[in-house]
């Protein structure tokens, strides 16, 4: 019975209506998600046979999203973010149906990919923050937003388990056009979800401040408490190290495991497995407190096995340490996302969780450049060590901090009542 107790505590953000509307949506539109991400991957490495685009690619969407990254903070605290979430939705569909049919009909360029990628990374400067701070609306119950948090990322790692198996799969089947319009549909179900949920309206207070007061407000918070800068700061390390060995697969499968487009999708899934394996283990936390912990750990964690992963020729070892890269990866991203959201008030959630969304994918575009740059001129292995030794360090750096962090911590968490006064 505790058993059971302890797995319905585990769910038990699926309670409100709207949250189980959205996990619906969220889950079929993911999958597509992953489905044009690898396709996308490998139609660039197929076409050029470099490193060094890939990262370009990669680059291109991403660092729109860091430059945007504040302004886009700011619009999700003025908008309604439902409907901010179906407009992003539907321009991310129309993206990938754009992408299916200049590849299925053989015209498609490098040029239009990093075109699109740029577009994809404006449309995702919105779309993150919003949907991260959705969920404080969509679950009523504020003890229950960071169970909603777990759930949103078990989806998300789920795909990321399934999403990749299929498109490699289909890749080398039927090519990556198909991947790409698999996605277009897939966008649908989460539209569709968005449109019927019930959401309570929000107080309006207006905007008597411009929004450069915002944005400045919402950077002087970030920067000036403890918790908030420290974990942001480490979230942004790893990203731009730990986070870059994805750019890296394509050259793995091809070059160093000798496979095709199917081995690239079996990699990837495996990271997926460790991701998921990672979520469901926060979503069984009762408790936020101790999270810092676990956060640098799976730093260490991370580094470790990029160095091992970097290392390894043989198929079912790369795919073993992709499971822990996964791991390591998730616990940290999740984890100082779950930590951040049970520290900061509403009316900075969304500036907030902007440059959360800056400090995850922002530093990715100069960590795929970095990574993809030491790959071509020193060798893929070599650039997957040289990243996992710099997430390692970072991982030092974070246990020196975790003192200062958690007295910071504390009294927010006595008040809310995670924590007793003196513990």
């Amino acid at each position: 019975m505790a058993a059971k107790d302890h797995w319905s505590h585990a769910w038990r953000a699926l309670r409100h209506p709207n949250f189980r509307l959205f996990v619906f949506g969220q889950s079929i539109s993911v999958i597509g998600n992953w489905l044009t991400q690898v396709a996308r991957a490998w139609l660039v490495y197929r076409l050029t046979h470099s490193a060094l685009l890939l990262g370009v690619v990669s680059f291109a969407g991403q660092f729109v999203s860091f430059v945007a990254g504040p302004f886009a903070g700011v619009w999700v605290e003025r908008l309604d973010r439902r409907k901010l979430l179906m407009c992003t939705q539907a321009f991310g569909g129309v993206q990938s149906l754009f992408l299916a049919v200049v590849t299925l009909t053989h015209v498609v360029t490098v040029g239009q990919i990093i075109v699109l990628s740029v577009l994809g990374g404006l449309s995702f400067a919105l779309g993150a923050p919003a949907r991260l701070s959705f969920v404080a609306l969509m679950v009523e119950d504020r003890n229950d937003i960071d169970n909603g948090v777990a759930i949103i990322t078990a989806i998300a790692n789920a795909a990321r388990l399934i999403g990749p198996a299929i498109a490699g799969l289909v890749t080398a089947a039927l090519g990556e056009g198909w991947c790409f319009l698999i996605d277009a549909i897939s966008f649908l179900p989460v539209i569709g979800s968005l449109a019927l949920m019930r959401i309570k309206p929000r107080e309006s207070r207006g905007n008597p401040r411009s929004m450069l007061e915002q944005i400045r407000e919402g950077w002087s918070y970030v920067t000036t408490f403890i918790p908030v800068r420290t974990l942001l700061l480490f979230l942004a390390l790893i990203s731009l190290l730990g986070n870059s060995y994805t750019v890296l697969l394509p050259v793995f499968a091809s070059q160093v495991l000798h496979g095709g487009p199917t081995t690239f999708g079996w990699l990837t899934s495996a990271t997926g497995i460790g991701a998921l394996i990672s979520t469901f283990a926060l979503a069984l936390r009762k408790s936020v407190v101790g999270l810092t912990r676990m956060v640098m750990l799976a730093g260490a964690l991370l580094g470790l096995t990029l160095i091992l992963f970097g290392w390894s020729h043989v198929l079912w070892l790369s795919l073993a340490l992709m499971v822990l890269i996964g791991f390591g990866l998730m616990q940290c991203v999740t984890g100082v996302n779950t930590v951040i959201q049970s520290l900061v008030s509403e009316d900075m959630r969304g500036r907030v969780m902007s440059y959360y969304t800056m400090a995850f994918l922002g530093a990715g575009p100069f960590g795929n450049l970095l990574a993809s740059a030491l790959a071509d001129r020193l060798g893929a292995p070599m650039a997957a060590g040289i990243i996992g030794a710099a997430c390692f360090l970072s991982a030092i750096w974070l246990a020196l901090e975790l003192p200062k962090v958690t007295a910071a911590m504390r009294p927010i968490y006595v008040e809310k009542g995670l924590l007793e006064d003196g513990k």
